[in-house]
């Protein structure tokens, strides 16, 4: 048994900072409010130090342990993450290709008793993200790879601006680089109903510094963040420390599984309940990515 998986809920984060057993305090509740006013205007909250202090030596050593397990792949890429096609218009935003040079350690590689693992599959931490985006319940993703995850972006590599496919993410830096690795957004860039090209493109072209927002992280802080609506980005990693992030993955519904194709390019292979799944996937909006 790992040191954090013999720690409870309370000892990992301070209750009375961050009240998960009783979320209808006056403190919960004051938590939540300040979480969905910031998602509401800003698109992004950060909630610093949410694994307590004192154990950020243990959330570094534990990503820096399952780093190696990482699927390493540099792709070209581009901000909708489909196919560069040669059909688009010449001034198109996804014409801007990039070098992605991340990598991820999938679900099935990270130990249930590791922090990151204590925290997913908490119901009380699964409540306190729900009550933050105003939903009424998460589901952990049945996918065996990326329901939970950590990301490993190595000096010289970055994670160069995107969309997510998921309306909302769930993360925690859990190891800062020596240098650059800023987390960059631009907050309601576009919506359901409109791709906003142009400001994409500004800030692609290097002209749009007006809507980038820039937020400074510390390992254990808890970043909640509307993705599928802000282009955003890591920054380059520059120095000689990777920098390190753990994912948390949840769905309104259950039973969502990855894409094969979008598995396969993330972690290098798939699993069964991947191809058994394939063609079932629901979209709640008609955008690119």
């Amino acid at each position: 048994m790992s040191t954090a998986q013999a720690l409870t809920l309370d000892q990992v984060v301070d209750p009375d900072r961050y009240p998960l057993p009783d979320l209808d305090s006056a403190r919960g509740r004051a938590v939540i409010s300040r979480a969905r006013r910031e998602l509401n205007t800003l698109g992004c909250t950060v909630l610093p130090d949410f694994i307590r202090p004192s154990l950020r030596e243990t959330l570094e050593r534990e990503g820096t342990a399952l780093a190696p397990e990482a699927h390493v792949d540099v792709e070209t890429v581009n901000v909708y993450n489909i196919a560069v096609d040669s059909t688009l218009p010449g001034d198109h935003p996804g014409r801007r290709t990039f070098q992605r040079g991340n990598a991820f350690v999938p679900r099935d590689r990270i130990p249930a008793g590791a922090l990151i693992g204590r925290l997913y599959s908490d119901p009380a931490f699964q409540g306190f993200i729900a009550r933050c985006f105003g939903l009424p319940q998460l589901h952990e993703l049945a996918d065996p790879l990326s329901g939970l995850v950590l990301n490993v972006v190595a000096p010289g590599m970055e994670h160069p601006w995107h969309f997510d496919t998921n309306e909302f993410t769930v993360s925690m830096l859990t190891r800062q680089a020596e240098d650059g690795g800023v987390f960059e957004y631009c907050p309601h860039i576009r919506s359901a109903h409109d791709e906003n090209f142009d400001d994409v493109r500004d800030v692609l072209d290097g002209r749009g510094e007006r809507l980038i927002r820039r937020l400074p992280l510390r390992p254990g802080d808890l970043q909640l963040f509307k993705g599928r609506y802000a282009l955003h980005r890591v920054s380059p990693v520059r120095g000689g420390t990777a920098r390190h992030s753990a994912i948390f993955a949840y769905s309104e519904r259950p039973g969502v599984i990855g894409s094969v194709a979008r598995t396969r390019q993330l972690f290098g292979r798939v699993l069964p309940a991947h191809t058994a799944a394939e063609g079932r996937a629901v979209r709640g909006d008609r955008l690119l990515d």
